[in-house]
């Protein structure tokens, strides 16, 4: 199973993707990667 966080908007978003990857922790997932989106690049 995997688990997926996502955040559009004009808010910071690293607190934001952090707490929605601590919300998966407990799920036992044992990987996670990030891509993050600034204007036109990853």
């Amino acid at each position: 199973m995997c688990g997926i966080v996502g955040y559009l908007g004009s808010r910071d978003a690293t607190p934001i993707i952090l707490n929605g990857l601590k919300r998966l922790e407990y799920r036992g997932y044992d990987s996670a990667g990030i891509a993050v989106i600034n204007g036109e690049q990853i």
